[in-house]
Parts: structure tokens; sequence; C-alpha cells
């Protein structure tokens, strides 16, 4: 049973989302990508108009990116770049299928008046890096291993001014740090340790000590690339008993269904990038 303490706060959080308007799969750049599979584009639609909407219905607000012809992965807004306090770290991306992104994201920001820094190395944006603003005084945790590259950490660490944390992914269906890892919170987090090293799963252990963990069912059915804004965990339908896991952590749990946009190798938290004037 939960008590009065564990009661989560909610804080309304600003996010940026691209429609799928062009979603397809069309080439296979991660496990999970599989181009005879075909995409129902307008369920696909449906289906982020569904999480859109509900974001919305929490309380938050959602800005959104124009998507492009012959860039099928947009929808995956979260790769585009990761900001704090108003200052934004762009992409560069790993496969050349998606590297026309990232001049979209940068327009984006620069035309809203954001500080953007352009990387000189690979990282895909918050698919690879999580910010906790209340952790150890504000840490970015940061994967490497399958897109981003390591000294792109550092790389972040200045233009963000935050302590960043590299985590080494070893598991390949676990391509993005957001697909191992989320943010439950500005303190806490949910991780898969199998996606990880034994060596940062023991820096994860001693960070967040408080942690919630999940099963590799709940990882693999993309439950942990999810949103929260400290109190709703809006997440993939599927992930049944980390919903379970995290309602008697006090969170309260909002399942959705993506399962087409899952055939490019995302869910929620792919979808969305967090914004932080």
């Amino acid at each position: 049973m939960v008590t009065v303490e564990q009661q989560r706060v909610a804080r309304k959080r600003t996010y940026l989302m691209c429609s799928p308007a062009h979603f397809a799969v069309e080439y296979a750049i991660n496990p999970w990508m599989d181009p005879a599979t075909p995409v129902d584009p307008e369920l696909a639609v449906k289906q982020w108009d569904g999480l859109r909407e509900t974001l919305i219905g929490l309380g938050h607000e959602v800005h959104l990116l124009d998507p492009e012809p012959g860039l099928p992965d947009m929808v995956f807004a979260a790769n585009g770049a990761v900001t704090v306090d108003g200052t934004a770290y762009g992409a560069r991306f790993r496969h050349e299928q998606r590297s026309a992104e990232a001049a979209a994201h940068r327009s984006w920001y620069e035309a809203r008046g954001w500080r953007f820094v352009a990387p000189v190395r690979t990282n895909e944006g918050e698919g690879d890096f999580a910010y906790l603003p209340e952790a150890h005084g504000g840490l970015l945790l940061a994967g490497y291993g399958f897109r981003t590259e390591l000294p792109a950490h550092a790389e972040a660490q200045e233009a963000l001014g935050r302590p960043v944390v590299s985590l080494h992914l070893v598991d390949p269906r676990f391509y993005h740090l957001d697909v191992a890892l989320a943010a439950l919170d500005d303190a806490n987090v949910v991780y898969f340790p199998g996606a990880f090293s034994v060596a940062s799963q023991r820096v994860l252990a001693q960070l967040f000590p408080d942690a919630v963990l999940a099963a590799d069912e709940d990882a693999l059915a993309f439950g942990l690339n999810l949103v929260s804004d400290g109190r709703h965990v809006v997440l993939a339908s599927e992930a049944t008993r980390l919903a379970g896991t995290l309602r008697a952590a006090g969170y309260q749990p909002v399942p959705v269904e993506l399962a087409e946009l899952r055939k490019g190798g995302g869910s929620v938290k792919c979808c969305v990038a967090e914004l932080r004037p």
C-alpha cells in the first residue's frame, strides 16, 4: 500500500512531437525494424494522435515539429536534441538515413530563440540522454555502445553545463538509452539492468538506490520507453507487469497503444522530446 509520503506529484511539462505523416519502415537500422512487415499509416497517425491527446489531457503543453517527406523516422522526435535551461544540444545521427533530421530540429530551435549547440560528435539526443534536474544537483545520464559515441558525452557536458554519467549499453535490442531507462521524476529512474554492462549496473545502483527495476518482459515490450511527469507514467499498454510495479511505488500508469510505431523500434518516449526552456 502506498503511504502518504509516497504520493507522487506531477509537474507540468513542455514537449515536442512530430506527426508520423510520412512514417514507414523502409530500412532496418535497429533489431526491431523489418521492411517486410507492412505499416498501417492511418493507424500509426491515430495511435500517435492518441498519445498527443493523452499528454495534453494530463495538463502538458505539446509543440509540433513539421514532418518532412523522405524522413520516415522523424516521428521519433526525442532523437533530435537534448535541452537544459534554454540550451539545445543537437543531434548528429549515426545512420545516413536519418542524418537530414538534424537540420530540421536545428531550424525549429533556432527559429524560437533557443541557444543551439551544433554537435561535432555522433549523438542521438534524448534517445541516449536522460536529464534529472534534482538528482545529485542536476545530472545527465548518457548511453553509449550502439548509436551515441562516448566523446559526445563530454561534448554534451560542455554544452549543457551539467555532469554527465556514461552508461554502457551492451544488448543491441536496447540500442538507445531510452528503451532501457527512463526518468520517473526529477530525481529517480526506472531501468532494466540487463541492458547495461556490469560496471554500469553498479553505477546506477549507487546513484539510484531507490530505482524501480523492470523485468525483461516489460523491457522487451518497450515498457521503459515511457514519459513521466512525476506522477503519471505514460507507457506502452503491453507493459502490464511494469504498470503494476509503478502503481505499487505510488505512480499512476497511463497505458497507450503504439503498436504501429513499435515497428520502427520506438514507443512513447521516442515520440516525445522534453523542452526545458
